[in-house]
């Protein structure tokens, strides 16, 4: 079913696309920069008439964007970034609903709002990225638990991301809380930020930073380890907390009151198809489209543990969390 509504909707959308003449879409997208380019280039191409313009911005950094001009949005499309932030966004009525859309019809109902306001499009697991030359040279293994991190050989060379300004940070907040309590998973944070380098507004940075050496170990999602780091030659090497990590599921949303809302709904059919999503290879997402294509040695859901990650309880927790977090460790 879902090639035969793959081909078919793909046409129907090139048609009308190429009826109307170029039109503008902007895009509000939480992905790393050199990431979007792929997507967004490969959709232009398939609709020339369709331009895009779009900003790139964290997903905390989004939604305090999309918050801001509640009313006025100068976006049509909300893509990438943890699903707690799209939950957050339809509470306050941010986003609009298309539950028209084929693709979203077919995505199980744990991938999706049930009213139609957010779809995923890939899930993706908090790691470990560790800088292979530090490793070697001071005889130590990658840290394989969260309580590694605080051992002193790692104490100031460690780099993460602010969780009011990053989706991977507050997923790995989050995850903490999950895994060991709200009180304890909180005093844990507490104590990396008495250990960590610097934060980042940014989710993948501190990949980067690990590769470059400028720190031993960061906190990120695998794909971004995998992307950013091991994919591009850097000395990184990619390990998981044994207690259990946790996860989100990436999506994608309309949002309230855009002004292109009908070019959103092609790209957001297009970023449902198994075209666009095998495109995920490129950085070793695990994509939610069964007909995608998959990534050489792509690292799934079954091969790791994961704590039992609530999207729904850290999305209406969100801002109170971030709150305590920042009393306690005073960034």
């Amino acid at each position: 079913m879902c090639k035969k509504w793959c081909v078919g909707a793909l046409l129907l959308l090139t048609v009308v696309a190429a009826a109307w003449g170029q039109k503008v879409l902007n895009i509000y997208t939480a992905f790393d920069v050199d990431e979007a380019k792929i997507y967004i280039g490969a959709f232009q191409q398939r609709y020339p008439d369709i331009k895009v313009e779009w900003v790139r911005l964290s997903a905390g950094e989004l939604l305090a964007r999309l918050r801001a001009e509640a009313g006025r949005p100068g976006a049509s499309l909300w893509l990438g970034g943890p699903s707690d932030t799209f939950i957050l966004a339809k509470q306050e009525g941010l986003l609009a609903p298309f539950k028209e859309s084929l693709g979203w019809q077919l995505l199980p109902e744990r991938f999706k709002d049930p009213d139609g306001f957010w779809v995923g499009i890939y899930t993706g697991f908090i790691a470990f990225a560790s800088n292979t030359e530090f490793l070697k040279k001071n005889g130590l293994e990658p840290p394989r638990s969260w309580s590694d991190l605080l051992k002193p050989e790692f104490a100031g060379k460690i780099s993460m991301a602010f969780p009011y300004t990053s989706g991977t940070g507050y997923t790995r907040l989050a995850t903490l809380v999950f895994l060991f309590g709200e009180k304890e998973g909180l005093e844990f944070e507490r104590k990396l930020s008495t250990v960590v380098s610097h934060y980042t507004r940014a989710g993948s940075a501190p990949v980067t930073e690990v590769g470059l050496g400028e720190v031993a170990v960061g906190i990120a999602f695998s794909h971004d380890v995998i992307a950013k780091g091991t994919a591009k030659g850097y000395p990184v090497t990619l390990s998981f907390p044994e207690e259990g990590t946790g996860y989100e599921i990436g999506a994608m949303a309309l949002i309230k009151g855009g002004p292109q809302l009908d070019l959103a709904k092609i790209f957001y059919d297009w970023m449902l198809s198994a075209e666009a999503q095998s495109l995920f290879k490129a950085w070793s997402r695990v994509p939610l489209n069964p007909e995608a294509e998959l990534a050489e040695g792509l690292i799934t859901a079954d091969m790791i543990k994961l704590v039992a990650y609530d999207a729904m309880w850290a999305a209406l927790n969100r801002d109170r969390l971030i709150a305590e977090w920042q009393k306690l460790t005073g960034f």
